[in-house]
C-alpha cells in the first residue's frame, strides 16, 4: 500500500529540523513564467470519496478497501484450481491478516522511518491515523510479520502465501496513487516538462505528477508483468512473484524517487539518496535472491 502524506504535520517539524544543515536541502529553482502559464493546474478535490457532513470514507480509505476486496476476491477465484494452497475459507481469514500488517506496519514504519522524532516526543500520536501518515515500507514488514504468522497458524508455506499476495497487490497500489494524485499530495519536484501541473495548497511552483508515474509503473506495469509471470506458471514455484514484485517496486519506486519531492522535514540523505529510496535497496536485494532461489527450484 502507498505512503500517504502527511503534508501538514511536515510542516509543525520542518522548521524544528530545519537547523540540521549536515542534511542535504532541496533547492527550489525560479520558474520562467512562460511555464507557470502553461502548466496544467489541478482543480482541489474533495478529500471525501463519500460523505456524511463533516465525516466520510477518504480517497485514501476507499483505495485501501477496494484494492483489499479486489485483490481477494481473484485470490477465492484462485483456490478453486489444482495448484491452490488456500482454501476460500482461508482467503476470507487472509483479509483480516492483511489489515493488522497494514495498518500497524504502515503506521508504525511512517513514524520511525519518517517522523521517528516527532513521535518520540510524541508518542500518542501514532494511534491518530485520522491524521494521516503511512509508509509502504513498514506497511510492507507488517504484511510481512502477518503472513509468517498465518503461515504458521494454517500450514501454509509462507512463499506460496507470499506470491499470491504480491500477485494482487499492484492492483491496491495502483489505486492508492490516484488517491494520492486526487489528494494533491506526494508530489514531485519542480520541473517545466510540458506535462508539469500545479498543486491545490502547493507553493504553486509547477511539478511533476510522480504519483501518475507510480501509478504507473508500480501498479499498470507491474500488475501487467504479475498477470503474464501467473500465465507462465511461474505460481507453481514458491518465491518467483514475490521476487519480482521485491524487484519490480523497488526499482519503480526508486527511479520515481529522482522526480518525486522528499519530505520537508527530511531533505536527502546520504549520497543524496531519498528516504524511500534507501529503504527501497534492501527490497530490491531481496527480490533478486528470491528470484534465483525460485530460477534454481524450478530447474
Amino acid at each position: 500500500m502507498p505512503d500517504q502524506g502527511n503534508q501538514n504535520q511536515s510542516r509543525v517539524v520542518s522548521s524544528a529540523r530545519s537547523q540540521q544543515s549536515e542534511r542535504h536541502h532541496m533547492t527550489i529553482q525560479p520558474v520562467p513564467v512562460d511555464y507557470l502559464y502553461s502548466a496544467i493546474t489541478l482543480p482541489e478535490f474533495n478529500v471525501f470519496a463519500v460523505q456524511f457532513g463533516d465525516f466520510g470514507i477518504r480517497w485514501y480509505a476507499l483505495a485501501y478497501i477496494a484494492g483489499l476486496v479486489i485483490g481477494i476476491y481473484i485470490l477465492r477465484r484462485e483456490t478453486r484450481l489444482p495448484t491452490a494452497v488456500m482454501t476460500a475459507d482461508q482467503t476470507d481469514r487472509l483479509l483480516n491478516y492483511l489489515l493488522i500488517g497494514i495498518i500497524l506496519g504502515g503506521r508504525l514504519g511512517y513514524a520511525l522511518f519518517y517522523n521517528a522524532g516527532f513521535y518520540l516526543n510524541n508518542p500518542v500520536a501514532i494511534f491518530y491515523i485520522w491524521q494521516g501518515g503511512m509508509s509502504f515500507h513498514g506497511a510492507l514488514i507488517g504484511v510481512a510479520a502477518a503472513l509468517y504468522v498465518m503461515s504458521q497458524r494454517h500450514k501454509i508455506p509462507l512463499l506460496a502465501l507470499a506470491d499470491r499476495v504480491a500477485m494482487v497487490t499492484p492492483i491496491g497500489l495502483f489505486l492508492g496513487r490516484l488517491s494520492n494524485f486526487i489528494n494533491a499530495e506526494l508530489y514531485g519536484r519542480v520541473t517545466d516538462v510540458p506535462w508539469a501541473m500545479i498543486f491545490p495548497n502547493s507553493d504553486g511552483q509547477p511539478r511533476h505528477p510522480s504519483q501518475l508515474y507510480e501509478a504507473g509503473l508500480e501498479g499498470i506495469l507491474l500488475g501487467i508483468a504479475m498477470y503474464v509471470f501467473w500465465r507462465r506458471g511461474w505460481l507453481g514455484t514458491q518465491g518467483r512473484l514475490s521476487g519480482v514484485f521485491l524487484l519490480g517496486y523497488g526499482a519503480a519506486r526508486f527511479l520515481v524517487e529522482l522526480v518525486r519531492q522528499p519530505d520537508a522535514h527530511i531533505g536527502l540523505l546520504a549520497g543524496g539518496l531519498s528516504m524511500g529510496q534507501i529503504l527501497s535497496l534492501p527490497m530490491m536485494m531481496i527480490g533478486i535472491c528470491l528470484l534465483r532461489h525460485g530460477w534454481r527450484s524450478g530447474r
